[in-house]
């Protein structure tokens, strides 16, 4: 088992994109991070990068869409290091087809985008809750989009008003709700749970954006080191509330 004093960090979905750099800039503040994905091989390559940038790293294979990957992950974790004090529920995916309106998307794209974006969420969350009471100071971010928010969807003066990817942006819109329940629950300990919008950037989910890995990074980082006065149950972009 791990004795190291460095705040331990796991990152699903981290071999590439928003995940690997929330990584690479959680690692560069000194947290030994954990580099969750279900392609063994792409999270050692993943590690590899970040070691040679200096960070302490490892590989972790876990599917958030599989139980049994979810649960014995957890136990790794505990077999490795005993506590986790840092869970980015990063992983994710859009399967929306663009040409399609909202009555015309599949409910295999409904169910498929739920089973990874929430239930995958929820479910690594209850397996690696045990671990996260065993830190001092466990925080949990969760990995969410402006494109979950009612208000904004409702808005004709919003710059998503006219964009809908209904089992995309619902089941961001069921993550914020999760969030604000699950920190309800945690409220009289020292977990904080947070929900974050990245911002649009440019990645193989969304070729369209126009803010760097960095900068869409930077939300998801500074929420996972929140002091004892920080945020629980919030929905933010770079420290700024936004509407649920």
């Amino acid at each position: 088992m791990s004795t190291t004093k460095a705040k331990i960090a796991l990152i699903t979905g981290a071999n590439k994109g928003i995940g690997l750099e929330t990584a690479r800039q959680l690692g560069k503040q000194g947290v030994h991070v954990i580099v969750g994905a279900r392609d063994a091989a792409k999270a050692e390559q993943a590690v590899a990068e970040l070691k040679q940038a200096g960070v302490a790293a490892e590989a972790l294979d876990i599917d958030v869409g599989d139980s049994a990957s979810i649960e014995a992950a957890a136990q790794e974790v505990e077999r490795r290091h005993g506590r986790l004090d840092i869970l980015v529920n990063n992983a994710g995916i859009l399967l929306d087809d663009f040409a399609l309106k909202p009555s015309e998307q599949s409910i295999a794209t409904w169910r498929k985008t739920f089973d990874t974006n929430l239930f995958g969420l929820v479910e690594t969350t209850q397996a690696f809750l045990p671990l996260l009471r065993k830190s001092a100071a466990g925080r949990i971010v969760n990995l969410s989009s402006i494109l979950g928010s009612n208000a904004a969807h409702l808005d004709p003066q919003s710059p998503i008003y006219e964009y809908k990817l209904p089992a995309y942006d619902v089941s961001k819109s069921a993550v914020n709700a999760w969030t604000v329940h699950l920190a309800h629950e945690l409220r009289d300990t020292p977990i904080k749970v947070n929900a974050v919008h990245p911002g649009s950037v440019k990645t193989d989910m969304n070729a369209q954006g126009d803010l760097t890995l960095e900068e869409g990074a930077r939300s998801s980082v500074e929420l996972a080191l929140i002091g004892a006065d920080g945020p629980t149950g919030s929905f933010s972009h770079l420290g700024q509330t936004l509407p649920w």
